[in-house]
């Protein structure tokens, strides 16, 4: 099996903290790998998904105690006066009386049907869940950054598109104005070219306008605040003949199904119900705990010492406490209830969550190839394009069409460009979210 995604998020991972982290506003122009652990270490919902593992650990730790004998100590003191009894002796007496009373006691549970082995175990397994979810999270995240981030690289490529077909106008123009000046060429020859000029500046600014929209995307994603300073490494992305995965969209499955998080925590959710059942079912059977005290006290009333009075008096007693259930007004048995319903809705999420990724990454497969056959339907049609305006630009030079003519070669060729760039990111952005199924790390070198 390919090296798991986890590595790579691990990578990205290294240095999130639980706690609030100072928002890190990058220098210069970020690569994806940078962006990726800006946007982990930012995140909010990351950050509350750890701060409740934290939360869970602590209920761990407290289940695990309850293993252990509990233990307490404590003390008390008073002061009577007129008739009152005598602590040491039991008896009525009229005169002020002073006493201090110290005392310890342990209990320690012997038998209960499992509640205690089986609470730790649910919240070990609901923990190992908490860190299945939060992959699944880490998973979202580098998803979002991903398309956000090829998003700009796509944009930074229609702002040079629109500048080309600004400058190749521009040229045409300057000539057309020399011809027309000339006389070779008619004035409207020159307005139709000015017209166009106008059409791809207003292009150029709404590219322009986009590619910053995308910018102010990839900066909430990375929730650091926007500036015009921020700007990303433009990555080298090639699509050649091995470029699309050779699995079938089933075999992609299969791999997920082993790797994706949230398959795995979507079946611990079952085992915890499991777990629920047995807590439940306990309740039909009898507890049985030991117990233990300690006393003594002091009278103040008296001529002998504090410690000889705290010796004398000294106490313990010791006792078994059983507790048998004969009738819970049916509390136990809609508890079981309860939780075999639990169960069986964690059984049905566990289903769903798979039936959801299979359905993802049949969309998935199906939107790559469809994907890759428009690419190379644009290459193709680029191609062609290109050599019909390169005759169209040497016939108009030699004034054998004329303006309109041109513009409209002008403008299809621009077109298939921008088109040939959408299905290039498109993709190249599907067919990394494949990987992303198989369990490869994402990148876009």
């Amino acid at each position: 099996m390919k090296k798991s995604f986890f590595s790579f998020l691990f990578i990205l991972g290294l240095g999130f903290t639980a706690f609030a982290q100072e928002i890190t506003i990058p220098e210069g122009p970020i690569d994806l790998e940078t962006a990726v652990a800006i946007a982990l270490e930012n995140n909010l919902n990351l950050e509350r998904s750890e701060l409740n593992q934290l939360a869970n650990e602590a209920t761990l730790l407290q289940n695990k105690g309850a293993r252990y004998p509990s233990l307490s100590a404590g003390g008390s003191t008073n002061f009577n006066w007129g008739r009152s009894i005598n602590p040491a002796t039991n008896l009525f007496e009229t005169q002020r009386i002073g006493n201090i009373n110290l005392n310890a006691s342990s209990n320690v549970t012997l038998f209960n049907a499992g509640r205690i082995t089986n609470n730790i175990n649910q919240t070990k397994v609901t923990l190992e869940q908490g860190l299945y979810n939060i992959e699944a999270t880490k998973n979202t995240i580098i998803l979002n950054v991903i398309n956000n981030y090829i998003n700009v690289v796509f944009n930074q490529e229609q702002v040079k598109i629109a500048e080309s077909q600004l400058n190749v106008t521009n040229d045409q123009l300057e000539r057309t104005i020399k011809l027309v000046e000339a006389g070779s060429l008619p004035y409207s020859d020159q307005l139709d070219l000015q017209s166009q000029l106008a059409t791809n500046n207003v292009d150029l600014i709404n590219a322009k306008a986009t590619l910053n929209t995308s910018l102010l995307t990839l900066a909430q994603a990375l929730q650091i605040p926007f500036t015009e300073d921020f700007q990303i490494q433009k990555p080298d992305l090639d699509v050649d003949d091995t470029f699309m995965v050779t699995e079938s969209s089933a075999s992609i499955y299969d791999v997920a199904l082993e790797t994706m998080p949230e398959i795995k925590a979507a079946s611990l959710g079952v085992s915890i119900a499991d777990y629920g059942i047995k807590l439940a079912k306990a309740g039909y059977y009898p507890t049985l705990a030991i117990g233990a005290n300690l006393g003594t006290n002091y009278v103040d009333i008296y001529d002998e010492k504090f410690a000889d009075q705290i010796d004398f008096n000294f106490s313990q007693s010791a006792g078994l406490q059983l507790s048998i259930p004969l009738f819970s007004r049916m509390n136990n048995k809609a508890a079981v209830q309860r939780a075999n319903v639990q169960k069986r809705l964690a059984e049905v999420t566990e289903l769903e969550t798979k039936n959801q990724l299979r359905q993802d990454i049949e969309t998935a497969y199906t939107n790559a190839l469809a994907s890759e056959q428009s690419y190379q339907a644009s290459l193709t049609r680029v191609e062609n394009l290109k050599e019909s305006f390169r005759i169209a630009q040497q016939r108009f030079e030699l004034g054998a069409i004329n303006s309109v003519d041109f513009q409209v070669a002008q403008n299809n060729l621009f077109s298939a460009q921008s088109q040939l760039i959408y299905d290039k990111y498109t993709y190249i952005f599907r067919v990394k979210v494949l990987d992303f199924y198989l369990g490869n790390p994402i990148n876009l070198n």
